[in-house]
């Protein structure tokens, strides 16, 4: 693709920047347009993957037809299949009439399923069917549907480590990766960062008639060197916080450091060392979040326990009718019962936790607070506590959250 052709997606499409990075994903986009191959985007949060997919279907013989951009992670796991594939009349409860779903209603057209790697297990099975056939059946139907949709996915999940923990198809991933598209995170993007912020420090002075802000040699650098964890969406909160709160309309350094948080692996320790003032509160948020993952760790670990004392109980059994030791060649271990053994297990089954230290209640001020600092935004919050918005979604409802939002 040439320079003129590629400064005109550029300018169609609002995208602000010159990295080479970039200008791959883009030529990539347009070449793999007029096809059919599915395309996998992947990127960090918020670097602008949804533009791909929309590029994409603008450029190709299905532009005329409809378009649906949809969030996987943000739709709950009972009802995705029917909000996808459609459902019938009374298949389930609530289903006052029947649905053709985004596959039907698309037929023709393009689908971008955003955060594909959120998808429930059985709805990958669903999908993996109509890419490979271009059939379906509606929940709570029989009739086998046809459907002729382009499928554009996206996802910030390491899709192969999602693979080895067995939460994503490998077989669908061959089949959404045909074309692969990387989009660069902004730390990698260099002078981008200084243009994109003097697009959003414009758009700011223009939309509120605010004198425009700029920046100094020194104030560029620490901007084009920061790591940048929430990408184009972080800098673009940023600067529209200093555009309204900074006294000076040059930014500086100084002024620079009241505005842009450390990386995220030191800022919440900086905040409670910094100064005089001992920050209790960010203290005991990093204490409640410690205790809540080791409250899924101690979990994980009394069902192990659990399983191992059944298969104990069950060689003891074996063991006491045949008078001999019960051994497992496959590994060359052997299992040797005794009610020292048993009773050793049955005391660590019977560990409680302490009245005072009530972690579902902890687990459930972690969420409140998390949801209260981000303004009830589930997707921020989620993006805070380090899980996914489906996650999220099933604490609100364990913790009866919902009127919360």
């Amino acid at each position: 693709m040439n320079n003129t052709e590629l400064q005109r997606v550029k300018q169609r499409y609002n995208i602000v920047g010159n990295s080479s990075e970039l200008n791959r994903a883009l030529d990539i986009a347009l070449q793999v347009a007029p096809t059919d191959l599915s395309v996998l985007v992947i990127g960090e949060s918020g670097v602008g993957k949804e533009i791909i997919p929309r590029i994409i279907h603008d450029n190709s013989p299905r532009r005329r037809e409809k378009y649906f951009a949809i969030n996987c992670g943000s739709i709950p796991e009972g009802t995705i299949d029917s909000e996808l594939f459609g459902h019938e009349k009374g298949s389930f409860t609530g289903a006052i009439g029947q649905s053709e779903g985004y596959f039907g209603t698309a037929d023709k057209g393009t689908i971008f399923l955003d955060e594909v790697g959120e998808l429930p297990m059985a709805t990958q099975a669903r999908l993996l069917r109509v890419l490979e056939t271009g059939e379906y059946i509606k929940v709570g139907g029989q009739e086998i549907r046809k459907t002729n949709v382009r499928i554009v996915a996206a996802t910030n999940v390491n899709m192969q480590k999602a693979i080895s923990e067995g939460k994503f198809r490998e077989d669908l991933y061959y089949r959404l990766n045909t074309i692969p598209i990387q989009m660069p995170p902004l730390r990698d993007r260099g002078e981008d960062i200084i243009l994109l912020f003097r697009l959003f420090a414009l758009q700011m002075a223009e939309k509120y008639q605010l004198p425009k802000i700029t920046l100094n040699e020194e104030a560029k650098r620490i901007l084009i060197n920061y790591k940048w964890p929430g990408n184009v969406r972080q800098l673009k909160n940023i600067t529209e916080q200093m555009s309204v709160l900074s006294r000076e309309r040059e930014i500086t350094a100084e002024n620079l450091t009241h505005f842009i948080p450390q990386d995220q692996e030191s800022m919440q320790l900086a905040i409670i060392q910094n100064g005089s003032k001992h920050s209790y509160e960010k203290e005991r948020d990093i204490l409640y979040k410690i205790l809540y993952e080791l409250r899924e760790n101690v979990s994980t670990l009394r069902r192990d326990i659990n399983n191992i004392h059944k298969k104990l109980e069950e060689n003891s059994h074996i063991g006491q009718s045949s008078g001999v030791p019960i051994s497992s060649e496959g590994n060359n271990q052997v299992i040797t019962t005794s009610p020292t053994m048993i009773q050793a297990f049955e005391d660590a089954e019977e560990v409680s936790e302490p009245e005072s230290l009530n972690l579902n209640d902890i687990g459930k001020q972690l969420v409140e607070k998390a949801l209260e600092r981000n303004n009830g935004n589930r997707k921020k919050a989620a993006h805070e506590l380090g899980i996914s918005d489906r996650t999220l979604y099933r604490r609100i409802k364990q913790y009866g959250l919902e009127t919360n939002k």
